[in-house]
C-alpha cells in the first residue's frame, strides 16, 4: 500500500528528530543532553518529541525493533534441511564477510558504542533489548517446532543461539572501539564464529531443522 502524505511527513519528522538527537548524543554524551535541547535543535515542541519517542532511550535506540526480531527472522527464513542455529551462523557469517554495518563493521560505530558505555541508562536499555531478543527467539522456536508450553528446549536453545550473537557483537564492538580497521575485525570475527560453532553441541546444531516441502 502506498504511503500517504500524512504518514510520510510523520515518518520524516520522526527520522529528523532522531538524527538531531543522535548528533547531540555523539557530541556530548547521552546523559548530558536533555529532551528540551533536542526539541530546540529540531525546532519542534517537547511534546512532539515525546509523541514520537516515549523515552529518551528510544531516541538513541530508534531502530530497536530490527534488533529484537533479528534472530527470529534468520530462523524463520532458514533453508530446507537447515537448523535454527545453522541458519543464524550462516546469516552472521554473511554479514561479517561483507563487512556489514548490521554487525557494527562501519566507521563511526565506535562512537556509538562509546556513548552506550558512558551511560548506565543506555546499558540498561541495551540489556533489556537483548532480553527481548531472547524472548522473541524462544517464542519463534517454540512455534517453529510445535513445542508444548512446558517444554524447556526452546528456551535452552534460544539461550545458546543468543549467546553466539551477543558474543560476536560484543567482540566486534570491543575491537572497533580500540580503533581497529573494519576489514581486519571482520576476519577475526569469522574465526570467532568458527570457534563458537565448535563449542555448540550436536543437540543445538541439529535443533529445529526445517523439513522439506
Amino acid at each position: 500500500m502506498a504511503e500517504g502524505l500524512r504518514e510520510r511527513k510523520k515518518r520524516q519528522t520522526r527520522q529528523f528528530i532522531s538524527d538531531v538527537a543522535t548528533g547531540l548524543f555523539l557530541e556530548r554524551g547521552f546523559d548530558a543532553v536533555t529532551i528540551a535541547e533536542i526539541a530546540r535543535a529540531a525546532d519542534v515542541s517537547v511534546n512532539t518529541v515525546y509523541n514520537y519517542f516515549p523515552a529518551k532511550e528510544d531516541l538513541f535506540f530508534d531502530r530497536s525493533k530490527g534488533l529484537v526480531d533479528r534472530l527470529s527472522r534468520f530462523v524463520r527464513a532458514r533453508h530446507e534441511g537447515e537448523s535454527a542455529a545453522a541458519a543464524v551462523l550462516r546469516e552472521l557469517r554473511e554479514e561479517v564477510e561483507s563487512v556489514s554495518p548490521k554487525v557494527g563493521l562501519i566507521e563511526g560505530y565506535e562512537r556509538f558504542m562509546k556513548v552506550v558505555h558512558g551511560s548506565a541508562a543506555l546499558q540498561a536499555r541495551l540489556w533489556h533489548l537483548q532480553r527481548e531478543q531472547y524472548d522473541d527467539l524462544e517464542a519463534t522456536l517454540r512455534q517453529e517446532t510445535g513445542a508444548a508450553d512446558g517444554d524447556p528446549l526452546p528456551g535452552l536453545m534460544a539461550g545458546q543461539i543468543n549467546w553466539v550473537h551477543q558474543t560476536l557483537m560484543a567482540a566486534i564492538a570491543h575491537e572497533m572501539i580500540a580503533g581497529r580497521k573494519a576489514d581486519v575485525v571482520s576476519r577475526e570475527a569469522l574465526a570467532l564464529l568458527d570457534e563458537m560453532e565448535d563449542l555448540l553441541s550436536e543437540t543445538v546444531l541439529n535443533y529445529a531443522v526445517k523439513a522439506a516441502g
